[in-house]
Order: structure tokens, then sequence, then C-alpha cells
């Protein structure tokens, strides 16, 4: 048996190849929308991807298995488990085998398992892998989708939150307690091979280990600690983070099914900025992908700053308009990445794109904003400035400066009729990043008079001792 891991930092999501080296075959699990890299790597090893394995209908990336299907003929293994709401739609013409709670899967000598776990989603199923070559009876490993994480478990609440699926957030916490004692009869030393690590909003306390086994996760790991359903589902729903804008729009991408890749329009270059400043004030939506340092001293109005960095997929999830064409300023060296990761969670409608150094030398009336430090802002705001911080919720709770009205930053273009009017603003987060995205969101929509607090909360907290 060969495993090979598969990690993209944006999502801070994990997929799977396994390999049977006496069959020479392959299953991909969870695979993400990009299906070269999995193409490459069984390439390499001399295995030909006949499956992919779903654990279950994803809400913060757009799977990869209908494009394995379309492109290399592979069989899609889907639950066919949860409640009519939530079954996969559009899959009659591709090859898939739905699958249920005992059902058994082989590829080669490797023996798939079907566990039904619901918890995080109704349908959501866990792969139990004995591998048949060693041969053994006794599993090797167990992978969890977003059942069970290092350090955590799956959130319950998305259905709730992100597809307005009332009353099931308390029974998928109840779901889940009864699902984590489904592993009970598993050995200490099965493996443990998540689908998200830390800095995934598909739980509240996930680590960064890559994996863990049954054994530990029964030792450290919260969710196993508790011995009633009622205080375990109180815990588990209690501090879960925001969930981002596009979760909802992906779990209904996903059950209906995403567009093919290849057929997707390229993005256009423009050189012309008289065609970019007109669609601009047109109302289209622009991101400048630049780091905010430079975004800060000269920027073209009406432009919003989405910095290209491992959060890039997070903001641009939460702030893009699906509906909307997108026009990109950028470095047209890393258009492809960008492409990419936009298309990871199915932003699809990138249709232009500048160089943004280019469009920047053809502006002549270019905007700006100031950075200050956390004494500057004191001083602002004893003069009758306004704070509006952008941190999440539990950062908010957990302290925040006095007279400061929290509006965050996901949930800013939503609620631009609380910005305080006539009022010196100051913008801050926790360090300074988010704060400068919120910015050029408040310049894009007219608000004019802002400014960015340096190193965020943690600074102020540091230079008002």
């Amino acid at each position: 048996m060969l495993l090979k891991y598969f990690y993209d930092e944006g999502l801070a999501q994990a997929s799977y190849m396994v390999g049977c080296q006496a069959s020479k075959e392959a299953f991909i699990i969870d695979p993400a929308r990009d299906i070269l890299p999995y193409i490459e790597a069984a390439t390499k090893e001399g295995l030909r991807i006949v499956g992919a394995l779903e654990t279950h209908i994803h809400a913060d990336f757009v799977a990869g298995s209908r494009e394995l299907a379309k492109r290399l003929g592979t069989k899609m293994y889907l639950s066919d488990e949860g409640d009519k709401d939530w079954k996969y739609e559009n899959i009659s013409e591709l090859p898939h085998q739905l699958v249920k709670d005992g059902d058994e899967i082989k590829l080669g000598n490797i023996l798939f398992k079907v566990l039904h776990t619901p918890g995080h989603t109704p349908e959501s199923l866990s792969f139990l892998v004995t591998d048949g070559g060693a041969k053994t009876e006794h599993p090797m490993g167990i992978f969890t989708g977003d059942f069970v994480f290092v350090g955590d478990v799956g959130r319950p609440d998305l259905l709730e939150k992100s597809a307005q699926k009332k009353g099931t957030a308390n029974k998928g916490a109840k779901d889940m307690y009864a699902s984590l004692s489904k592993l009970e009869g598993l050995p200490d030393y099965v493996q443990v091979w998540p689908g998200h690590g830390a800095g995934s909003a598909c739980g509240k306390s996930l680590g960064a280990i890559p994996s863990s086994t049954i054994g530990y996760e029964r030792r450290v790991n919260w969710a196993f600690q508790h011995d009633d359903m009622e205080s375990f589902a109180s815990e588990l729903l209690e501090g879960q983070p925001e969930p981002p804008k596009y979760f909802g729009i992906m779990k209904q991408v996903n059950k209906v099914g995403p567009n093919f890749t290849l057929e997707l329009r390229k993005p256009e270059r423009l050189d012309d900025i008289t065609i970019l400043t007109k669609k601009i004030k047109e109302g289209a939506q622009v991101i400048d992908t630049r780091e905010a340092a430079l975004f800060s001293k000269e920027h073209i109005e009406g432009t919003i700053n989405i910095p290209f960095n491992q959060a890039f997929t997070n903001w641009a999830g939460w702030i893009i308009n699906y509906e909307q064409p997108l026009y990109l300023l950028t470095d047209p060296d890393k258009l492809e990445e960008i492409q990419k990761t936009l298309q990871s969670i199915g932003i699809d409608h990138l249709y232009y794109y500048m160089d943004v150094d280019l469009a920047i030398r053809m502006t002549s009336d270019l905007e700006s904003y100031h950075d200050i430090t956390p004494k500057e802002a004191k001083e602002l705001l004893e003069e009758g400035a306004q704070v509006i911080d952008v941190r999440h919720d539990s950062e908010w709770k957990s302290g925040h400066i006095e007279g400061a009205k929290h509006i965050m930053l996901g949930t800013l273009l939503d609620r631009l009729e609380e910005v305080p009017e006539n009022r010196p603003l100051i913008i801050q987060c926790g360090s300074g990043v988010r704060s400068a995205i919120a910015i050029s969101l408040l310049q894009a929509k007219g608000v004019k008079d802002v400014r960015n607090m340096l190193g965020g909360y943690a600074r102020w907290q540091k230079d008002m001792q």
C-alpha cells in the first residue's frame, strides 16, 4: 500500500492518494478541484487513478471527484446516507457508486470499509482501511474527512448557518456524539487521516499535525472526554468561528456539480486603463492582489485589496460577489496560480486582468491611506475619531478597545450603514492585516477618512501598558 498526502495551505484542506502496488491502481480521497497534482503523482508511481472517494458534500472547496470522472473515467464513490435534501445530483452520466454504512470497496489488496459518521453533515462518511497486502485483517487507518480532526471534531452548525437549515445544528451535535461511539472498538494504533488542519473554519481548535491515531485522540482530544451528550453538544456548538460567506454556495455547487475547468472561459488581458476605470465607475469588482504595504501607498480608486498570500482564499470567499464578473489587478506571472486558487472555491467568473504595475503607471489620480501607531490612534480618539474593530467575534469577546465598534471584516459590506459618518475612522484588527483589507473596502464604497492601526489590538495592548 502506498499513501500520498496533499495539502492546500490556503484552504487548510487535506486530500490523499492511496495506491495498491500490486494492481497498479489508486484512489483519491476528497480530491480538490485541481486534479493535476494527483495525475502527476500517480504517473510518477506507475499507478492508474480508478476511484475518487468523498467523505461528504464539502462546504469549503469545490471537490474534484467529478473532474476526475469526466477527464479520466474515474468512478466516484459517494455517500447515499443522510436526508433527501443532501443527496448528490447530476451524476447519472458519470461513473459512480453510491455507498452506505457497512459497504466495502476494494482497491487491489486494499479494503475500504464505509462507516456512516454523521454530525458535521448528515451524509458524512469515514473510510476504514485495511492493507490486505500486508497479510493482516487489522485496520491500518481511517480517513475521517470532517468527522475527527487532530484535537477536534467537525462543527455541526454549517447547514444551519450557511445553508439556512434551521434546527440542524443541535441535531448534528448529538449525531456527532453518537458517531464518536462508533470508534470505541478500534485499536489505539489505528491512524487518523483527517480532511483539514489548523486554520480551517470547519472546526474551532484543529491541530497543525497532519495525522494522529485513535489512541492519541482518545487521550487528548476534548471531544472524547465527555460522557454526557448534552454537555458535549453544548461545548461543540460554543465558540465556533463565523463560517465564510461562500460556504453556502460551495454546499450547493458540490451537491449539483461544478463547471468543468477545461470548459471555463480564460481571462482576457487588458492594456487600456480607460476600459478598467470605466468598468469601476459602472460598479465592477476589481481586486488588487498586491501586499497591503504597496496598496496603501498608491492604488486605483474603487479597487479592493486582497493580498495574494495564505489568507487570500478565505477573504476572497468572504468578499467577492459570485454573481458579478471579476477583474484582477495583479502580476501576470501569478495569474495562473491565482486563477486556480479562485477556482478552488468556485470563483469561475474571472474574465479580465491587467498588469497592476502598468495600471498604476497609466493612472494619474491615485488614492492612498495612512498607517498609524496605537499611540497616534489614541490621540485621534481623544479628538473624536471612531475605532472600527474588524476581528472575529471570539477575538472581540476576549478584549477590545473601549468605545470601539465591532464589525467583522467578512460582514463589512453588508453592514456599511453601521459605519459612522463625518468622523475620522481608525480601522483595527489583530495585527494590521485584515484592517488593511477593510480600509480598501471602505474606500471603494466612498468612505475616505480612514486610517489603519499598525499591529492591531496586540500592539495596542503592548503600547498602552
